[in-house]
């Protein structure tokens, strides 16, 4: 009798609690469906806690009462953004199990920068006008708006095959060379490969490479690993398409490749130059050695993470260009970090062709818009103004110099992962703007490009211009 009298009431409550629960799923999806682009920190963030998660299991770490949870939430952050700075020393930190969580989330991490990054510039033509998308089509000639399930499977196609390629080589050398058992060889040749190609920089040895610095078998295939998943997925398909297709190369495919050439080349001279008699790096190498060394220290910095020296015994000037390294960065929509060569190029060549009189950005017999212009002003500026408030807070936390300072901030945010070795030693809130800076660096750059490109719109009108005085 009490619940026949009780349930005409309680159904109109029951109705309104699920109109209300189904209005406000409504406003969500309305939310980020209006701008994809939303959803891109909210999936990383979720992939983050989960790990973190993870490697807060006793199963996770060697020493079951050893403080955890800053540990594993940096961990897992600076996994997932693909960058390689740590707290505590991987190899002797954390278990096998705990290890292969971390190979875990730099996979996902990985794959998840390309194929969204690939995926939002989908979006993006989808949203622009019909000209824009036909200007868009003729530059990439890769990308089209049916391609997404295509993109997905020749993302993880390329990733496996460069991985499985380089673990091999990996695995025999430290096998037949090192004496490495076969297991361990194994687990070895398959982290390195799977961090290089992800551009993470995670190692299971304490030094990282420096014990293999001259040792071209181990160098030469991390560093191709890296620079093939540092040049981005609409570079890698454009390339592996060209034979069928018999186009012109695009803009970008051209502007990536000749960028990553003249820094590769020119920095492997400089920091030959800087460091090949200082007996605290390349000093006490041979002649082969000393290129070697000096190769790796122009493709770590190229957002890998890896270290084949230790950065704390190198020169201020080294320190210096490695910065700009780190910040310049690899190819857009691959796994590698830094406002991206592309931006830095565009940027470049405005100034070039400002210097020249020339009231339009020429690249070879192509122009530059105003919009890609401003996107690349805005990424360039936002990434400087990241690093200057990351370097001032670390500098009012720490008693560190302003020099490590500086190359730890610009590390965290190009999501290298390279260090002079003061990462462990910071506060927990050193800590947290490390962890800021990875974020940023490595879904901001995403975020705000993409946001930029799907906000740019044509007014129907146009207002009186003046010239402030400029320099």
């Amino acid at each position: 009798m009490a619940g026949a009298v009780q349930s005409p009431h309680r159904d109109p409550v029951r109705r309104t609690v699920r109109a209300q629960w189904s209005a406000a799923a409504g406003r969500l999806k309305r939310f980020f469906l209006q701008n994809p682009v939303r959803l891109v920190p909210v999936g990383f963030l979720a992939v983050i806690l989960l790990g973190a998660a993870m490697l807060m299991l006793p199963a996770s770490r060697a020493d079951a009462d050893a403080p955890v949870l800053m540990p594993a939430l940096f961990t897992s952050f600076s996994a997932v953004c693909v960058t390689g700075l740590i707290t505590v020393d991987t190899s002797s930190f954390w278990t096998p199990f705990g290890q292969t969580v971390i190979l875990a989330l730099i996979q996902v991490g990985g794959f998840g920068i390309m194929t969204l990054s690939t995926l939002l510039a989908l979006v993006i033509r989808k949203r622009l006008t019909v000209r824009t998308q036909l200007a868009a089509a003729s530059e990439t000639h890769t990308l089209n708006l049916g391609d997404v399930r295509r993109v997905l499977l020749r993302v993880a196609q390329i990733s496996l095959t460069v991985e499985a390629a380089v673990a091999a080589v990996l695995t025999v050398r430290f096998w037949m060379v090192y004496d490495h058992p076969p297991g361990t060889a194994v687990w070895h040749g398959v982290f390195h490969a799977v961090s290089a190609f992800n551009n993470a920089g995670f190692s299971v040895f304490s030094d990282s490479l420096v014990g293999y610095v001259a040792d071209p078998w181990i160098i030469l295939p991390v560093s191709a690993a890296l620079i093939v998943g540092g040049l981005g997925f609409p570079v890698i398909i454009e390339l592996l398409s060209r034979p069928r297709t018999h186009r012109l190369p695009s803009m970008h495919l051209r502007l990536t490749l000749w960028g990553t050439a003249v820094l590769l080349s020119s920095g492997m001279l400089v920091f030959a130059l800087l460091e090949w008699n200082r007996p605290e790096t390349l000093g006490g190498l041979t002649v082969g050695g000393k290129l070697l060394g000096a190769f790796g220290l122009t493709a770590f910095p190229r957002t890998a993470g890896f270290n084949s020296i230790d950065y704390g015994q190198a020169s201020s000037e080294t320190l210096l260009l490695t910065d700009t390294l780190m910040f310049i960065g690899g190819g857009s929509a691959g796994t590698a970090g830094g406002i991206k060569i592309t931006t830095f190029l565009i940027l470049a060549f405005a100034i070039w062709n400002e210097v020249r009189g020339h009231d339009q950005v020429l690249v070879g017999a192509r122009a530059i818009s105003s919009s890609v212009q401003r996107q690349a002003l805005s990424v360039a500026l936002m990434g400087v103004g990241s690093v200057l408030l990351g370097t001032v807070a670390l500098l009012a936390l720490t008693d560190h110099d302003l020099e490590s300072v500086l190359f730890e901030c610009v590390s965290a945010f190009a999501t290298v992962g390279l260090s002079t070795g003061i990462t462990g030693d910071l506060p927990a809130t050193g800590e947290l703007v490390l962890i800021g800076l990875m974020f940023m660096g490595r879904v901001g750059t995403i975020t705000i490009a993409a946001a930029l490109a799907l906000r740019t719109r044509r007014l129907l009108y146009r207002l009186p211009e003046e010239r402030p005085i400029i320099g």
